[in-house]
């Protein structure tokens, strides 16, 4: 693929450039497309979280490459990834939906110990990793929050 592809494969478009929050309104840009492929069934969203993590692993690794920056704010497809995984575990359902993604956001901003760990990883391999475990602890929330309403004792 042609270098200008991965680099709005990085940014998803324009989305990346959207100032302020960045990383917002990538994870916002995400639940679209990830409400469509959960429709076909969750399944779908699994592989497509595959997907981009492979993608984007090299998609910000071209765009480092390309423009010197580091975990350059405007790469938002490692959100697009996170966003998708904090999703997995939930209903389609605005409520759970909403709570993914603030869940999500919380866990990427603040970076507790595990997320900040996984960002020292080197090139796109660390800009996708610090997504992919705050959308993991997301999704574990979101599913201990959910055992506890439904009374589940596994």
């Amino acid at each position: 693929m042609h270098r200008q592809v991965w680099i709005n494969l990085a940014t998803l478009g324009p989305v990346g450039r959207i100032r302020p929050a960045p990383g917002t309104w990538g994870s916002a840009a995400a639940l679209l497309p990830a409400a469509a492929l959960a429709l076909g069934g969750n399944w779908l969203l699994e592989v497509g979280v595959v997907i981009a993590c492979i993608i984007g692993v090299k998609a910000a690794d071209i765009y480092e490459a390309h423009s010197g920056k580091k975990d350059a704010s405007e790469v938002v497809i490692d959100e697009l990834a996170g966003q998708w995984i904090a999703l997995l575990v939930v209903p389609l359902d605005w409520r759970w939906w909403l709570a993914a993604f603030v869940l999500f956001r919380l866990f990427d901003i603040v970076k507790p110990g595990p997320v900040r760990m996984a960002e020292r990883l080197p090139g796109g391999l660390g800009v996708m990793a610090d997504d992919v475990v705050a959308g993991v602890l997301a999704a574990a929330l979101l599913l201990v929050v959910q055992i506890m309403m439904t009374g589940a004792t596994g």
